[in-house]
């Protein structure tokens, strides 16, 4: 079983597919275990202040590299390499968004 959603990404539709399949295709994309990683993430964010998080440029590319997955679940036709630009726009969407 699966879920699919259309998300907006920089003015284009980008399909999203969560399933049971996502931590294995993680690993065998990135060769790193997601939950470890979510584990890392939720340390960085911090339970006690929501307005303050340590977030490093690791926490901000494994949240393009999970939404690089599961874009790719869901459209084949994205292209294997999740870096430069795999919605269309020429960048990613974390590079446009958090450049200073």
């Amino acid at each position: 079983m699966s879920m699919t959603k259309m998300i907006e990404i920089d003015g284009r539709e980008v399909a999203f597919r969560a399933s049971a399949a996502i931590p294995r295709i993680y690993r065998l994309k990135f060769q790193r275990d997601i939950y470890k990683d979510l584990s890392a993430l939720e340390k960085a964010v911090g339970k006690e202040d929501e307005g303050n998080s340590n977030l490093d440029l690791f926490s901000l590319e494994m949240f393009e590299n999970i939404a690089y997955v599961m874009a790719k679940h869901a459209d084949g036709s994205i292209p294997d390499t999740p870096r430069n630009g795999w919605t269309g726009s020429g960048r990613s969407p974390f590079t446009r968004c958090c450049r200073s």
